[in-house]
């Protein structure tokens, strides 16, 4: 493993590497909150059963 040079060219390579990184990250989020409807379906609580205790 290269690793990134301490200069400019380091520093462009490692803002390429976050903006990258970021959009990877911020559509995992966005799958996991696009999941959580269909999971709520399979999983859902009354609210009969929050009041009967189980």
């Amino acid at each position: 493993m290269t690793p990134i040079p301490d200069n400019v060219h380091g520093a462009i390579l490692i803002s390429i590497i976050d903006f990258v990184l970021s959009f990877v990250i911020i559509s995992g989020i966005g799958v996991v909150l696009a999941i959580l409807p269909v999971v709520n379906r399979y999983w859902a609580i009354d609210d009969k059963d929050l009041k009967g205790g189980h």
